[in-house]
């Protein structure tokens, strides 16, 4: 395993990316409501923690926006277009990575096994630590859930809850994050 991936989440260290939650897409994925639930929680999280945040669209003129329920918790995130499947594939998308300048990347979203697992590999590529919330991830299939999840483990990315992550980077009890973030782990 890369040494990066050794790493414990740090919060000046950490970015949160939602991938690809569309409107179009959403239906159709295996426990979809879970999805989205997780993934709100992750980004209630990352904007009391003042995390930067960026959303992804594939190809949104076919497969919708951004579900409101995450662009409304998101809210001023930047939103950015690909026709890749792999975020980091897009010279533009890439860019954003890179200039947030923080290594520990977080990732949300559909699908796990298409969009979540190429941009994965490509941040192990680029020497970041790409952190896979398994309960904010999904896919049509089960299977192919299970699979994504099992691939990426083998190749390096740590797969982690919502919860585990938020209380790694909130890092210690009593203080005023902790205080902040409490009502989103009760």
């Amino acid at each position: 395993m890369p040494d990066a991936c050794a790493k414990r989440l740090a919060l000046p260290q950490t970015q949160l990316l939602i991938v690809d939650v569309q409107e179009r897409l959403l239906p159709q994925i295996a426990d979809h409501g879970r999805v989205v639930t997780q993934a709100e929680r992750m980004i209630r999280a990352a904007v009391a923690m003042e995390l930067p945040i960026t959303l992804s669209e594939q190809y949104p003129r076919g497969l919708g926006a951004t579900v409101p329920a995450i662009a409304a918790v998101a809210a001023g995130a930047p939103r950015l277009e690909k026709t890749t499947f792999s975020f980091c594939a897009d010279e533009s998308c890439c860019a954003r990575i890179r200039s947030v300048a923080r290594p520990q990347v977080l990732l949300v979203g559909i699908e796990a096994h298409v969009c979540v697992y190429q941009t994965a590999l490509d941040l192990l590529d680029l020497h970041l630590q790409p952190v896979v919330l398994a309960d904010a991830v999904g896919s049509r299939r089960p299977l192919d859930y299970e699979v994504a999840l099992a691939g990426l483990r083998a190749a390096g990315v740590l797969v982690t809850t919502v919860e585990s992550a938020i209380f790694q980077l909130v890092h210690a009890a009593g203080t005023d994050l902790f205080k902040r973030i409490l009502p989103l782990v009760k």
